[in-house]
Formats: C-alpha cells, sequence, structure tokens
C-alpha cells in the first residue's frame, strides 16, 4: 500500500463518491436543460460523473450537473429546484458517499435509472490522518469516524475506466435505441483511459522520489496505482485542518524523503499548503483533484487536467 499517513492502515474494499461540474458541450448547469428534452436527460452530481456522461452519451443526452463550476462539491446542498430537475430526468449519474445532499435527494427520488459509481469499481479505505495523531482514545473518535471510504476513484484512470463501462450499460439499458452507440462511445473512453495510464506509469516509473504532499487526500487510488506515497495535510474533506503536530510530522518528512513541493488544489484555499511550504523551504504547485473545471483549471477537460497533473508530478519528484 503506498499511500501513507503515518500507522495508515491496510486498504479495504470500499467505495467514493461525487463529481464536481465543468465546462462541457453538451453539459449545462441551467436546471431548465435538464428533463423533457428529446434526449436522454441526465442528471450528474458533479464533473467527473458528467464528463463521463456527455463523453459516453454523445449526441443522444443532455447532461446537467448539480455542482455548478467553481463550487466544492463536497459542500454541496440540494435545492428545490434541483430536486424538480432530478424528478424530470431519465437517469441520475452520482458517486454515493461524497455529497450526502445528492445521496438523499437521489434516494428519494422517482428516477427510473439511478447509476452509483461507487458500485461500478472496488473502492478503498485509504485510512484516516486522525490514526496517527494520538486521538484514537480520544471522546467522540470512534472507529466508524476515524475511517471513511476513499471516493476520489476518478482520479485512478484504470478505475475511472471501469466506472465508465459500468456507466455505458446501464445507458444500453436504460436507452436501447442508442445502445451501440453508448457502447461505442464507452470503449473509445476506455481506449484513452488505458493511454493516460499508460503515460502515467512511463512517466513516473524513474523518480528521485516517490513521496509528495498534497492539500487533502484526493489522490490516494493515483499514488497506489504509480506506486507513489501520498502525505495529505488535511484527511479526505478538504476544508479539514491539520494539527500543529501533524505540520512538524510533514516539516520532518520532507527532509527525509527528499520532497521539494507541496501541491494545492484550485477549488480550496492554499494557504496551508503555503505555510508548510515556507516553513519547510518547499515550493507550491497545483494538483488538481479535477473535482470541477474553472478558468484557473490547467485545461478544458479530464484528460487535459490529468496531463498536467502528471507534468507536476514529474517534476516534482525528479522524473529522469
Amino acid at each position: 500500500m503506498n499511500v501513507r499517513r503515518q500507522h495508515i492502515s491496510g486498504i479495504a474494499v470500499a467505495a467514493a463518491t461525487a463529481l464536481a461540474l465543468g465546462t462541457l458541450s453538451a453539459c449545462s448547469s441551467d436546471s431548465a436543460a435538464a428533463g423533457n428534452t428529446e434526449k436522454f436527460d441526465v442528471v450528474a452530481s458533479f464533473y467527473p460523473m458528467a464528463f463521463l456522461a456527455e463523453q459516453i452519451g454523445g449526441d443522444h443526452v443532455s447532461v446537467t450537473s448539480l455542482t455548478e463550476p467553481g463550487q466544492e462539491p463536497h459542500d454541496l446542498e440540494i435545492s428545490a429546484k434541483q430536486t424538480a430537475q432530478l424528478q424530470e430526468s431519465d437517469a441520475a449519474l452520482y458517486l454515493k458517499g461524497l455529497q450526502p445532499s445528492v445521496d438523499e435527494a437521489i434516494s428519494q427520488s422517482d428516477v427510473k435509472t439511478k447509476i452509483d459509481a461507487a458500485t461500478l469499481t472496488s473502492l478503498e479505505d485509504h485510512g484516516s490522518l486522525e490514526d496517527s495523531h494520538g486521538h484514537e482514545g480520544e471522546e467522540g473518535h470512534s472507529e466508524e469516524q476515524e475511517h471513511a471510504l476513499d471516493p476520489h476513484i476518478w482520479l485512478d484512470p484504470v478505475k475511472y475506466g471501469e466506472v465508465a463501462e459500468g456507466v455505458a450499460k446501464a445507458f444500453e439499458k436504460a436507452d436501447p435505441d442508442h445502445a451501440a452507440d453508448y457502447k461505442k462511445n464507452a470503449d473509445a473512453l476506455v481506449k484513452k483511459l488505458d493511454d493516460l495510464n499508460t503515460q502515467f506509469e512511463d512517466g513516473l516509473k524513474n523518480t528521485d522520489t516517490k513521496v509528495f504532499f498534497t492539500n487533502h487526500a484526493a489522490f490516494g487510488y493515483l499514488a497506489e496505482r504509480y506506486g507513489l506515497t501520498m502525505e495529505a495535510i488535511s484527511g479526505l474533506d478538504p476544508e479539514s485542518e491539520p494539527s500543529p503536530a501533524r505540520i512538524k510530522e510533514l516539516q520532518e518528512e520532507a527532509k527525509a524523503d527528499g520532497v521539494t513541493t507541496v501541491f494545492y488544489e484550485t477549488l480550496v484555499s492554499d494557504e496551508t499548503a503555503q505555510t508548510l511550504a515556507d516553513d519547510a523551504g518547499l515550493k507550491t504547485d497545483v494538483l488538481d483533484p479535477l473535482e470541477g473545471i474553472t478558468d484557473k483549471s490547467k485545461g478544458d477537460d479530464y484528460f487535459e487536467v490529468m496531463e498536467a497533473n502528471l507534468t507536476a508530478l514529474k517534476t516534482a519528484l525528479g522524473a529522469k
């Protein structure tokens, strides 16, 4: 297991959640776009889900994201208008566990086709930061609280490809008139994801260090896939605050492991990452968890941003 947060326990099969919206040509955040169109109407929870629906559905689907561009998906609260939007749609595509309000709204809706991406690949428990910070015995810190299934499956091209195949099958069943096109589009998408996986494998095979620091623990699957070690300042929740002990640990590990860079992300403040970098004499750079596409993103879609992430990792890790 290559995701390390001090005394991290093993990996369990588990599941993920959520997705954030971006600027997709056939994807709209306008509630009026959802439901009652001539096409197969899909409501997606956030960008990674919306991107899949767009790529697989092509011209046959109308995709609407519940998460606005630039909105932190973990914090999303479903509005009454969006709830009505769900009711009018043909399918809902989401990642259970990432956005509780989305999970609840979809479970209570009458949408005929409900597609939970967390059921389409194996999810893992990447442990908890709290395990290493002496909280195990504190009141209110239960084993259940300290471990959460990691929802960030889309940052592993292989797992994302598995989800894509499952989404395509659901589309084929729900809209059989266009089944052949859904399969064809999904096959092409999975091929591109396979190629992306190869780029990461080759690019990160030979590096000076295998350790990288991130603002929050979004890159566990990516680290595991490519033999890296992620050290997260915060936990799975990007808004959580690290303890002073955690900051001291990371400063010491930076020296021991040859870490050069603290990564932050586009949708969350970089203040904590910058403070750690300043204190430890490290650089900062963006490693995008792809929860949404904005004008700050280093690319216009999933593949462009992932390639930018690869470039940033290669530089930080000293790729040969």
